[in-house]
Parts: C-alpha cells; sequence; structure tokens
C-alpha cells in the first residue's frame, strides 16, 4: 500500500491575457502548494475507488479526476481517498488528486496532464510556479515559506459561470484588473461571496484576497489566535479559517 499527498493548489494571482478562438481564457498567474492536502492510499492489486474518514460527498464514479487519471496513464489500482480540501473552493482538491496519480504513475507531458483540467499541469509539478495559457505553460520560481490563512466560507462558486460573467463584463466595457481579474465576475455569480469577502476585509485585513474563480479567500500570513484551525459566523453563514504555509515541489 502507497501513501501519496495531494497538496492544495493556492492561486496568489490572476491575470487574464486574452480569449482564444476556442473559448479558452488565456492566464497568467502564479501557483503554490500547500500543507492542506488530501492523501490517497494506493493499492497496486486492486480496482476500486473509495472515500475514507471525510465529510465531503463526492462522485466516485468514471467522471473523478483519479479514475481518468488513472485511465491516462493506463493503469489499474485500488484508491482510497481521505478528503481534506474542500471542494468548489478555488483549491483544486480534484486536480490535486489527478496530480498525485501522475505523480506515482511516472508523470506525463503538461499537454496530456491539461486533458484532465488547467490545474493539473501545476498539480503535477507543485511547488511554486509561473502558470500561463490555459495551464500548461510552466515556469518553476523559486521556493518561497510563506504562512497562509486560508476562508472558506460553506459555499461554492461555479468557475464556468464564473469565466462567462468576466466575459460578459469585459463585453460591457468594464476594465477587470487587481491582483484576481476575476473577483468581480465571481462576486456577481455569487452574492454571497461579495458580503463575505466585504466583512472579512473590514474586521480582518484589506489585503486578503479571492484564491483564483472559487470562494476561498486568503491573507499572506497567520493570524495571532494560537489555532491552527476555527470558524467564524460571517454576514452570510460559518466561514472555516485554516492557517497552513506553502510547500516545494
Amino acid at each position: 500500500m502507497n501513501e501519496l499527498l495531494a497538496p492544495a493548489k493556492l492561486t496568489w494571482f490572476l491575470e487574464i491575457t486574452g480569449r482564444r478562438d476556442d473559448g479558452y481564457h488565456e492566464l497568467r498567474s502564479e501557483m503554490v502548494t500547500l500543507q492542506l492536502a488530501d492523501r490517497l492510499f494506493i493499492d497496486p492489486s486492486g480496482d476500486y475507488l473509495r472515500l475514507e474518514d471525510s465529510e465531503i460527498e463526492l462522485a466516485l464514479d468514471d467522471t473523478n479526476l483519479v479514475a481518468r487519471a488513472l485511465k491516462l496513464v493506463n493503469r489499474t489500482a485500488g484508491v482510497t481517498l481521505v478528503k481534506r480540501i474542500p471542494p468548489g473552493g478555488g483549491l483544486g482538491g480534484g486536480s490535486a488528486d489527478a496530480g498525485a496519480i501522475l505523480r506515482w504513475a511516472g508523470g506525463v507531458s503538461n499537454e496530456e496532464a491539461l486533458t484532465l483540467g488547467g490545474d493539473v499541469p501545476f498539480c503535477q509539478l507543485g511547488g511554486r510556479a509561473l502558470v500561463e495559457g490555459v495551464g500548461e505553460r510552466l515556469t518553476p520560481l523559486h521556493f518561497e515559506s510563506r504562512d497562509v490563512t486560508l476562508m472558506m466560507p460553506g459555499f461554492a462558486v461555479d468557475t464556468r459561470r464564473c469565466y462567462e460573467a468576466y466575459d460578459e463584463l469585459k463585453a460591457a466595457g468594464e476594465r477587470l484588473e487587481g491582483r484576481n481579474h476575476l473577483e468581480r465576475a465571481a462576486a456577481l455569480v455569487e452574492p454571497r461571496l461579495a458580503s463575505t469577502l466585504a466583512w472579512l476585509r473590514s474586521e480582518f485585513s484589506r489585503e486578503i484576497t479571492l484564491a483564483g474563480s472559487g470562494s476561498t479567500m486568503f491573507l499572506e500570513g497567520h493570524l495571532e489566535t494560537g489555532l491552527s484551525e476555527w470558524d467564524v459566523t460571517g454576514p452570510d453563514g460559518t466561514v472555516r479559517f485554516r492557517q497552513t504555509t506553502t510547500t516545494p515541489a
């Protein structure tokens, strides 16, 4: 039985540099991996996918990214998933799991990894990298140890709808800039995100940033609470705070 770590992915900044003829968006972003991670237990002689010790509900059929990653590398295995990365929060949980499988199988090209999703090439690499194109162009960057406080509300943001809202805002003539070009679009898709982000910035720090297109927000540094994880009641429900650090590849 092999144990694999699947570190969460955090998008440190996100710029949209263009839109291709096929509808995909060209990006420029910095991504890092975190100590927050899923665990995968691999039985090379098995042929199953199951979830263990998790409150997270997850499809365990052939649409799961673990199953798709195994198919991509033409391998079978029994896989037990211990999920710690919340789905739909922009932390790349499914992509992280797929990246772990690809590493275990010896790795594939960035173009092959991209067929599983835009975050999978980076999740296969890990560490810290400049990510460009639609996720396939990776430039590894020197590792920097950074403390991070994650803020995870109890709702998700649909990535496809977020990019559609971005296109509509651009077509209406809005200038979408800043550290995360998708922030305004994500807030339109999920109004609770707008109110929660405004509240967090007023209560904790103006430097809190939205992570990619998901609902997770983050702050560089740790809050002086003496805790690694705790809940706070915000204007639209519970927000889970989690203090973590970046990890090398």
